[in-house]
């Protein structure tokens, strides 16, 4: 069975960086799509950067303002999202997915399994 569990979130000034892990398992990771999504409180959920099986990359422009990098690592079953420059508005679960189809998608529809989440707070 699929298993995600993202790790790297907690408080961060703002101006900070994180970097955001999601471990796969369950399956063979270098078969799917991945994606960071988030959700802060009382907004509704968007997503934040994808990433094909090829490595391929797309971001949500409102969201990565040129401080946003997407990446995966096969040999670890592993998807990451680094973040600088955060911002209190950056504040929000973010959570993985991953998808089987093999398209480039942001839409949430299409990714079948979907970690907890880790909560980011920027705050200083």
């Amino acid at each position: 069975q699929v298993r995600l569990v993202e790790s790297g979130g907690g408080l961060v000034q703002p101006g900070g960086s994180l970097r955001l892990s999601c471990a796969f398992s369950g399956g063979t990771f270098a078969s799917v799509g991945a994606g960071w999504f988030r959700q802060a409180p009382g907004k509704e959920r968007e997503y934040v950067a994808v990433i094909s099986q090829s490595g391929a990359t797309m971001s949500n422009s409102d969201v990565d303002k040129g401080r946003l990098t997407i990446s995966r690592d096969n040999a670890k079953n592993t998807v990451y999202l680094e973040m600088d420059n955060l911002a209190p508005e950056d504040t929000a679960v973010y959570t993985c997915a991953v998808s089987l189809d093999r398209i480039l998608t942001a839409e949430p529809r299409n990714y079948a399994y979907w970690g907890q989440g880790t909560q980011v707070t920027v705050s200083s």
